[in-house]
C-alpha cells in the first residue's frame, strides 16, 4: 500500500451531507460522481492530500444501502493507493486475507479497486484503488 487514498463515509442525504462537510471540513467538494454499477453516488473533498469520499445509495439493493440499513450513516471503508492492484490482490489472498471482488473493478474517481473483506480485517472495509492510466 502506499498511501491512505481516501475515507468512505455512507449518508443517507448526499445534498445535506455536502453542506455538513463543507462546513467542518472549510471547503465544498470538488466532485460528484455515479457509480452505477455499485449503485452509488459519490462526492468527494480533498483535505490535505487525503479525500474524503461521501457515499448516497442510489438503489435500495446497493451494498451502501444494506450498510446504512444494518448500521446507520457513518464510515463505511478506508480505501489504499496501490501502483499494482492484480499484484496487491494476489499477494493479500496468499497471505489469508478474503478478498470481495475476484477481479479489480471500475470504481468512482477514476481508479480500478477492489475490496477485502471486513471478516479478515478486524472487522473494517478495505479498499484498494489503482489510478487508471490514460493511453498516450
Amino acid at each position: 500500500m502506499d498511501k491512505l487514498e481516501h475515507i468512505g463515509i455512507a449518508v443517507k442525504n448526499m445534498d445535506q451531507a455536502n453542506k455538513l462537510f463543507a462546513g467542518l471540513l472549510g471547503t465544498d467538494h470538488y466532485k460528484v460522481e455515479e457509480v452505477e454499477s455499485e449503485g452509488v453516488r459519490t462526492a468527494f473533498f480533498n483535505i490535505s492530500g487525503v479525500k474524503i469520499e461521501l457515499l448516497e445509495a442510489t438503489r435500495p439493493d446497493s451494498p451502501i444501502a444494506k450498510f446504512i440499513e444494518k448500521k446507520g450513516e457513518g464510515i463505511h471503508h478506508l480505501a489504499f493507493e496501490v501502483t499494482d492492484i492484480k499484484k496487491c490482490m494476489s499477494d493479500y489472498q496468499n497471505k489469508g486475507f478474503e478478498l470481495i471482488n475476484k477481479e479489480p473493478k471500475k470504481g468512482a474517481d477514476n481508479k480500478m479497486i477492489c475490496f477485502l473483506h471486513p471478516k479478515s480485517t478486524n472487522g473494517v472495509l478495505i479498499e484498494l484503488c489503482e489510478e487508471i492510466k490514460r493511453e498516450s
